[in-house]
C-alpha cells in the first residue's frame, strides 16, 4: 500500500513538472492562434490532382519550385460549382527549426507555415469557370500555398501546376475567340459554327485532339465536369423516382443530352456516367468546326456546348456556348364557318395542302347544328373529323354521297378535313392529267330537330317515253314526306355531245343550283306525301325543240344543308309527231 501510495505520488510531481516546461517549448515555435495537425499535400507538376472540397473546409495545396524554373503557371478547373481559390507565396525570415522534440509530428510546409515570415498574394478567383495563374517565379519565395474553398456544397476540382514558361501542352487550346455562332436555326435543328483549335488545325493527321457537341435543355456548362455531374445528378433522381413506389403515373423522358460515347478522363473520375442518349448527326470524334444538331423538338430552347478533347492528355477545354430556340411548327390555319355558308374545299396535288381545318359556332341556346359534307374529287375520299373541347365526336369518310352529320350540345366544334384516298391522284399521274380533291360543306343551326333529315329513297330521274313528244318530256323522280322545294334545270345538247357522252360526265355530281344559270332553270315546286312510298312527283317540261337531246338536273332545295342533286337524266325528243 505504501508502495501503491509512493508511486502516485511520483507519477504525479512529474506530470506537473512536464506541464510547466510543455508551453514554454510550444510558445517559442508557435503563434498566439494555435493551428491544429492537418495533412499536408504536395501539389505534384505536370500532373493533374483531383481535389475534393468538403462544404466550408479551406484546402490547402504546397508546392515549391526548381531553383532553374524561370515561371510558373497553375490551373484550377471546378466542377460544377462555383469556388474561391488564392495562391501565395511565403518567404520565411529565417531557415525552420527541425530539431525539436515534438518536431517529428509536424510535416514540413506546416513547420514552415508556422514559423516568423511574411506571404505576398499572387491570385485571388472566385467562380464555376477554369481559370489559370501565370507569372514568374519568386527567388525570394520559400513555399507556395494554394488554398480551394467551397461556400455552397461540396464538391470537386482538379488542379494542374507547370513550370516554366509558354503552355504546358496539357491542355487542348482554345483560340481568343470562343464563342460559339448559330448559323441557322430550323424546326428541328439547328447548325452550329466556331473558331478552330490550334490543338486539331496544328496536327490534322495525328488524330489526338477532337470535338464534342453537348446539346441540352438546362443550361450552358462551364466544363467536362459539369456536364458530367448534371447527367449523373439527373440519373440518380429518374433513379429514385423508379425506386420509389410506382404509382402508376408515367414519367415522360426528355430527350436532353445527345453525345457520342467517349472515355473517362481524370476530371472525371468517379462520375464515368456517358452522356449518351440518342444518334448525333456531329460525331464527338469529328474535327470539323461545323455541326448541324437534328432530331430537335420544335419550339423549344436549347443549350449547345463545344469541348475540345485531348485524347492523349485525358484533358478537355470548353467554348463559350450558345443558346438557340428551334422554329415553331407550321400549324394548319384555322378558318370559321360563317352560318349556312357553302364552301368548296380543295386539296391541290403538291404533297403538302393534305388538310384543312374549320370552327362552327352554332346560334341559339340549343346549341346544335347540321353539318353537311359531299366529296368532288371523282372517286377520292374525304376523311371529316369534328371534335369538341378535345373530344371526338363524328368521324369518318366522305364520297361521292351526301353526308349529314348532327351536332348538338357544344358552343364550339373544330372540324378537321384530310385527304384520305389516292386513287384520282394516282390516275391523273397516269394520264398525264392535274385532278384536284374537293370537297362540298355546309353547316347551319337553322335546323332544329334532332337527328338528320329524310332523303328521297331513290336519286333516279325516270322519263315516259310514251308521254315524249317534239315539244315536251315528262319526268318523274321520289321526294320526301318534308315539305321541300325542288327545281329542274335542263341544258341543250349538240349531236356530238350526245353521241359522245352520256349525261353521268355531262353534269358533275356537286354541280349545284348555285353554278347554274337563271335561262337554265325550268320549273321550282313544292312536294310533300306523308307516306314514303308513294311520295311520287311529276313534271312536264314543254318548249323543247323537236328532235334535240336535253339534260335535265333535279335539285331538292333546303334552307340548310347542301342541295340535294339528283342524277342528271338525258332525253331527246321526238323528231316527228
Amino acid at each position: 500500500m505504501a508502495l501503491a501510495s509512493l508511486s502516485w505520488c511520483f507519477g504525479t510531481a512529474l506530470a506537473l513538472v512536464c506541464g510547466s516546461l510543455w508551453p514554454q517549448v510550444h510558445s517559442a515555435l508557435a503563434p498566439e492562434n494555435e493551428v491544429p495537425l492537418r495533412p499536408t499535400t504536395w501539389l505534384p507538376e505536370g500532373k493533374i490532382t483531383s481535389v475534393t472540397l468538403p462544404k466550408g473546409r479551406t484546402r490547402r495545396l504546397y508546392f515549391t519550385l526548381k531553383k532553374k524554373a524561370p515561371a510558373m503557371s497553375v490551373t484550377v478547373s471546378p466542377c460544377d460549382l462555383a469556388i474561391e481559390w488564392s495562391l501565395t507565396a511565403r518567404s520565411l525570415k529565417d531557415k525552420p527549426i527541425m530539431k525539436q522534440q515534438w518536431s517529428t509530428k509536424k510535416s514540413m510546409p506546416e513547420v514552415w507555415w508556422r514559423g516568423p515570415g511574411t506571404e505576398e498574394n499572387l491570385h485571388i478567383f472566385t467562380g464555376d469557370a477554369v481559370d489559370t495563374y501565370s507569372g514568374p517565379s519568386l527567388p525570394h519565395a520559400s513555399i507556395y500555398i494554394l488554398r480551394l474553398r467551397s461556400k455552397q456544397q461540396s464538391t470537386r476540382a482538379t488542379v494542374f501546376l507547370h513550370e516554366g514558361l509558354g503552355s504546358s501542352g496539357v491542355f487542348p487550346v482554345v483560340p481568343a475567340d470562343r464563342q460559339v455562332q448559330t448559323l441557322g436555326v430550323g424546326m428541328t435543328s439547328v447548325t452550329l459554327s466556331w473558331a478552330p483549335s490550334a490543338s486539331i488545325t496544328s496536327h490534322p493527321q495525328a488524330d489526338n485532339s477532337y470535338y464534342c457537341v453537348l446539346v441540352n435543355s438546362l443550361q450552358n456548362y462551364p466544363s467536362l465536369c459539369a456536364a458530367q455531374q448534371s447527367a449523373r445528378k439527373k440519373k440518380d433522381q429518374k433513379d429514385d423516382k423508379v425506386e420509389k413506389k410506382r404509382r402508376g403515373t408515367v414519367w415522360p423522358i426528355l430527350k436532353e443530352w445527345w453525345w457520342e460515347q467517349w472515355d473517362t478522363y481524370p476530371e472525371a473520375e468517379g462520375l464515368s456516367t456517358p452522356l449518351a442518349d440518342a444518334d448525333l448527326q456531329c460525331a464527338c470524334r469529328g474535327t470539323e468546326s461545323v455541326c448541324t444538331v437534328s432530331e430537335l423538338l420544335p419550339d423549344t430552347p436549347y443549350y449547345f456546348d463545344v469541348f475540345v478533347i485531348d485524347k492523349v492528355n485525358r484533358t478537355s477545354s470548353v467554348y463559350k456556348g450558345t443558346f438557340a430556340r428551334t422554329h415553331e411548327e407550321a400549324r394548319t390555319a384555322i378558318t370559321p364557318l360563317r352560318e349556312g355558308e357553302l364552301r368548296w374545299v380543295t386539296f391541290k396535288n403538291d404533297g403538302l395542302s393534305s388538310e384543312q381545318l374549320f370552327s362552327f359556332r352554332p346560334r341559339g341556346l340549343q346549341q346544335s347544328g347540321l353539318f353537311t359534307l359531299q366529296s368532288c374529287g371523282g372517286g377520292e375520299k374525304i376523311k371529316v373529323t369534328v371534335s369538341s373541347k378535345g373530344k371526338v365526336l363524328s368521324s369518318q369518310s366522305v364520297g361521292g354521297d351526301l353526308v349529314h352529320i348532327w351536332l348538338q350540345g357544344s358552343p364550339f366544334y373544330l372540324i378537321h378535313l384530310q385527304r384520305e384516298g389516292t386513287t384520282a391522284g394516282q390516275a391523273a399521274s397516269n394520264t398525264g392529267t392535274t385532278l384536284q380533291a374537293s370537297v362540298k360543306i355546309q353547316i347551319s343551326s337553322a335546323y332544329h330537330r334532332r337527328g338528320v333529315p329524310s332523303l328521297p329513297s331513290t336519286l333516279q330521274i325516270k322519263s315516259f317515253n310514251r308521254l315524249r313528244g317534239c315539244n315536251s318530256v315528262t319526268l318523274a323522280w321520289m321526294g320526301t314526306e318534308e315539305r321541300s322545294l325542288y327545281c329542274i334545270y335542263h341544258r341543250k345538247l349538240g349531236d356530238h355531245e350526245a353521241e359522245a357522252a352520256g349525261a353521268s360526265s355531262l353534269s358533275a355530281p356537286c354541280l349545284g343550283p348555285e353554278s347554274r344559270s337563271d335561262t337554265e332553270r325550268v320549273l321550282c315546286k313544292y312536294f310533300q306525301e306523308l307516306n314514303p312510298r308513294r311520295a311520287v312527283t311529276t313534271a312536264v317540261i314543254g318548249g323543247l325543240e323537236p328532235g334535240t337531246a336535253y339534260v335535265f338536273d333535279v335539285y331538292l332545295m333546303r334552307r340548310w344543308g347542301i342541295p340535294v342533286k339528283y342524277a342528271s337524266k338525258m332525253v331527246k325528243t321526238r323528231k316527228e309527231c
